[in-house]
C-alpha cells in the first residue's frame, strides 16, 4: 500500500483477468485505468500521461508490440510490462528489442507482478530524481516530501498529486480537463468545481503563510505554478 500518485494502464483482452488485475492494483493504492484492445490502449495513451503499462501481447486491432512500438515512435519513454502466454525466447527477445521493459509470463503470482511494478517505476522515477523547486518550495517525489522556506508541509494524498503535476509542469498553464484526467481515472465522476476546490486546498497550504504566491489563476483556461505574477 502507499505508492502514492503512481497511475497504471492495464491492457488486456481477457476481460476476467483484465478486471483482477484492476482490483488487485487499486487495492494495493495504485491509480488504475484499463482496456481490451491496443488500439484503445493507444487512446489512452495519447489522453493522460501514465507510470507504467502493463501490456497482454495477444490483443485485438493492435497487439501489444504494435502498442509498444507505436509509442516508442512517438517518443513515449513509459516503463512497459509485457504479460503473454507465449513464453519462447525469440518473443521475449521481440518484445524487449522492440521497447518493452520487463517480460511476464501466465500463469502468474501478483507478488512477482508487483515486484516488477515497482522495480520499474523506481527505474522511471531514477531518472527524474531531482528536487523540483519554485522559489523556496521543494517537492522531493521519491520521498513525498514538501518543504516551503525550510518548513514541512503536510499534504493529504490528492492535494500532493496536484502539486506535484503542477511543479512538473512550472510556467506552464495547465487547464482544469488536464488536471482531472491526469489525477483521477478515467471512469472517475466529480463534481463540476473538484479541481478548484483542491486548489483552494493547496494555497491554503503553501501559499497562504507566505509574502510571495506560487499558484495563479489563468481566468477562462486553468492555473500554473510559478514564481512572481
Amino acid at each position: 500500500m502507499g505508492v502514492g500518485t503512481v497511475r497504471i494502464l492495464v491492457a488486456e483482452d481477457e476481460r476476467d483477468m483484465n478486471q483482477i488485475i484492476v482490483r488487485r492494483l487499486a487495492w494495493e493504492g495504485y491509480s488504475v485505468d484499463s482496456c481490451y484492445d491496443g488500439q484503445d490502449a493507444l487512446e489512452y495513451l495519447y489522453g493522460a500521461q501514465y507510470d507504467c503499462v502493463i501490456l497482454d501481447v495477444m490483443m485485438p486491432k493492435l497487439d501489444g508490440f504494435g502498442v509498444v512500438r507505436a509509442m516508442r515512435d512517438r517518443g513515449d519513454d513509459t516503463p512497459v510490462l509485457f504479460l503473454t502466454a507465449r513464453d519462447t525466447l525469440q518473443d521475449k527477445v521481440q518484445g524487449l528489442d522492440l521497447g518493452g521493459d520487463d517480460y511476464l509470463v501466465k500463469p502468474f503470482q501478483f507478488e512477482e507482478l508487483l515486484a516488477r511494478l515497482r522495480a520499474m517505476t523506481r527505474r522511471k522515477d531514477g531518472q527524474r530524481t531531482n528536487l523540483y523547486t519554485c522559489a523556496d518550495l521543494t517537492v522531493d517525489p521519491a520521498r513525498h516530501k514538501v518543504t516551503r522556506g525550510g518548513q514541512d508541509i503536510q499534504l493529504a494524498a490528492k492535494e500532493y498529486a496536484l502539486l506535484e503535476y503542477l511543479i512538473r509542469n512550472k510556467g506552464i498553464v495547465v487547464s482544469r480537463e488536464q488536471i482531472e484526467t491526469n489525477l483521477w481515472s478515467y471512469d472517475y465522476t466529480a463534481g463540476s468545481n473538484v479541481v478548484d476546490v483542491y486548489i483552494r486546498l493547496l494555497r491554503k497550504k503553501i501559499d497562504e503563510d507566505w509574502p510571495e504566491k506560487l499558484i495563479h489563476t489563468v481566468r477562462g483556461y486553468g492555473y500554473v505554478l510559478k514564481e512572481g505574477r
